[in-house]
């Protein structure tokens, strides 16, 4: 099926972020005194917007996270990616099969616009994205699973949901696509296929994509 709009998740989809970000993001949970693995960051925050960190943890614990522990985190991801954040492995070649067919495409994002650009400009990517394809959870107030960032930037771009489709590697994300009245792909490289259930179909690399966006 060819679609008119294709909407990308950012992180693990775009920028290799997920093992950077999980990574801190457990030991800084550690070091606050909420035990937490890398595992335990991949099931629990994948895909999330910062307030189900903070919401997990004062459920778990009704303990809140320091008023500035969004600061701190990003801070140590920023320090992080500059050092070596990398593009998903074919990723920019899938944006340039899209560009070159004039296949609309924006990203839609549980991180921040700032947590966006610093990893954009790291990797190269900020060629391929302007202000106006660019969506994040800031923009709506809840963050996936809730449809409301995907039924965003469908709604900025132009498009219907149902002539959408949305590339994600998080649980969280498939679930909001559902929602939204969309069709997604899941991208299995880091989350199992059984996590994903829900998804229209599976592919484990950026070069299987390509094909399936261009047929």
């Amino acid at each position: 099926m060819s679609y008119d709009l294709v909407i990308f998740d950012n992180d693990g989809v775009l920028v290799d972020s997920e093992p950077i970000s999980n990574r801190l993001l457990a030991g800084y949970l550690t070091e606050l005194g909420h035990p937490t693995s890398y595992d335990d960051s991949l099931r629990d925050y994948m895909g999330a917007a910062m307030h189900r960190v903070h919401d997990l943890i004062l459920d778990r614990t009704g303990r809140r996270l320091p008023e500035d522990f969004d600061d701190v985190f990003h801070g140590r991801v920023f320090a992080a990616f500059e050092r070596d954040l990398e593009p998903v492995p074919g990723a920019v070649g899938v944006l340039e099969k899209l560009a070159a067919d004039g296949t609309a495409y924006c990203l839609a994002s549980s991180g921040s616009h700032e947590r966006i650009r610093v990893g954009h400009r790291k990797t190269g990517l900020n060629r391929w994205f302007d202000d106006e394809r660019i969506f994040s959870s800031q923009d709506v107030g809840r963050g996936k699973p809730a449809p409301d960032l995907f039924l965003h930037a469908a709604e900025r771009m132009g498009v219907t949901p149902e002539r959408c489709v949305v590339i994600e590697d998080s649980p969280l994300g498939v679930r909001a696509a559902v929602a939204a009245g969309m069709d997604v792909y899941g991208f299995t490289a880091m989350t199992p296929a059984a996590r994903l259930a829900g998804a229209t179909r599976l592919f484990g690399g950026m070069g299987e994509l390509a094909d399936l966006l261009v047929r």
